[in-house]
């Protein structure tokens, strides 16, 4: 029913599927419902990222595409779903970030196998950052204090505290006024109707605050959104670590200097890739906004345990300037002149290459806007992307390879075939 020799079945078969059983066998119990096989999950999350789809998407396609359930470990056509979508959330959450890890690491190694990638590339690398955008809308402060009069009276009436006024309608009026006063350029009333929302917020916090005393219960289940509240209302214009989402809280501002976006709302994300071919062999996200310098020892011990292989040369921008590394590998700063050899200025060269890694991971992948939810979504969802992305490069050279050995066997049968007039030879050969 398929081609043996299609990519995707070349790639199922280099892919060393037992290790996944004994890497997230501890993640299960004997008892209860068996679980789904591990190729099966893997193979889904690998899918799902190398062609950039939701959970719903993916085990949609999976029931029509036989070459996806082949690669998945199945041998007979199914006409069913083999999941629910939300099944490979909860999978997610099992394995973790350091589960995940593997999933890359498996990807290196399938690209060595497959000579996608030279084992002596993994000593070469280049590391840059990029920001991860959250799926958030963008935050201002009428927004904000609208989403949270919202939050606390919709948790409010789901326990039953009655308020002395729930102020929803005047909260919706001035957020509609704030709008238009700044769409205006009319500060001065915008503002008037900002410190409104704020009025109104905080009367609704202090009398929830104050039905709720005395009730551990309730103290237990409000403590959540009421820190939140708290911060939004304590928060200043210059304040660094503000709240930008009720909820994702650990998203930063972090400020790119672009002109289409001076400021991107997300995580922080350090991306090591080999300097010849591409290949991402570290991705590690990152809580708050550190100094790009600060990033990099971590980073390159990601690449270490992912590869194996201890780097000798690292090569970066210049906003690694002063960066945190200790190591035995030799770190090259774009722009340097001295102590450099040849083959050195020559990788060197080759650095900005990873922007164009960075470019295709975020327009082909994922890494556009993350949908997992808090820090250990960053750095799950940074992960995976990773990991399609290799099995990006790796299907593209079979396909390639598939390509020259068809144009090879056409050429010789054409040859071969003398029968034919060499006319019709030539047209055998086109």
């Amino acid at each position: 029913m398929i081609n043996l020799k299609h990519p995707l079945v070349r790639l199922g078969k280099a892919i060393a599927w037992e290790r996944f059983d004994q890497a997230f066998g501890g993640f299960y119990r004997p008892i209860g419902r068996p679980a789904k096989p591990t190729r099966l999950m893997v193979g889904l999350h690998y899918l799902k990222h190398v062609h950039d789809l939701s959970d719903e998407e993916t085990v949609e396609r999976w029931v029509e595409n036989p070459y996806w359930q082949y690669f998945c470990g199945f041998e007979f056509f199914q006409h069913e779903m083999p999941i629910d979508a939300s099944t490979m959330t909860r999978w997610r959450k099992r394995i973790g970030p350091e589960g995940l890890a593997e999933m890359l690491k498996a990807s290196v190694d399938a690209a060595l196998d497959t000579g996608t990638a030279k084992p002596g590339s993994l000593e070469r690398i280049t590391v840059d950052t990029t920001v991860q955008p959250k799926a958030i809308a963008y935050p201002t402060d009428g927004r904000l204090y609208l989403k949270a009069i919202l939050s606390l009276v919709r948790q409010a009436k789901r326990f039953a505290i009655p308020l002395r006024q729930s102020h929803t309608r005047l909260a919706k009026a001035a957020a509609v006024r704030v709008g238009r006063y700044a769409h205006a350029r009319q500060f001065r009333r915008m503002r008037r109707e900002l410190k409104k929302l704020r009025t109104y917020l905080g009367r609704v916090f202090r009398d929830i605050c104050r039905k709720i005393a005395g009730n551990t219960e309730l103290e237990n289940r409000f403590a959540s959104l009421l820190g939140l509240v708290e911060r939004l209302l304590a928060q200043k214009p210059k304040d660094k670590m503000k709240l930008y989402s009720l909820h994702a809280p650990e998203v930063v501002c972090i400020a790119k200097g672009k002109a289409r976006t001076p400021y991107e709302f997300g995580a922080k994300v350090g991306i090591a890739t080999t300097n010849r071919e591409g290949l991402v062999v570290a991705a590690m996200a990152f809580e708050g906004n550190p100094y790009d310098g600060h990033t990099l020892d971590r980073t390159v011990s990601q690449a270490t345990k992912i590869g194996g292989v201890d780097p000798e040369r690292i090569y970066v921008d210049k906003g690694f300037r002063g960066h945190d590394y200790r190591g035995d590998a030799t770190v090259v700063i774009a722009g340097q002149k001295r102590g450099l050899t040849a083959t050195m200025r020559r990788e060197l060269k080759r650095r900005s290459a990873i922007e164009a890694t960075i470019g295709h991971m975020k327009t082909d992948g994922r890494l556009d806007r993350n949908y997992l939810l808090g820090h250990t979504g960053d750095a799950a969802n940074a992960l995976l992307v990773a990991a399609a992305h290799n099995l990006r490069l790796i299907l593209r050279l079979l396909a390639v390879w598939r390509a020259c050995i068809l144009v090879v066997i056409t050429s010789l049968t054409a040859k071969t075939d003398t029968s034919l007039p060499f006319n019709n030879r030539q047209t055998s050969i086109a």
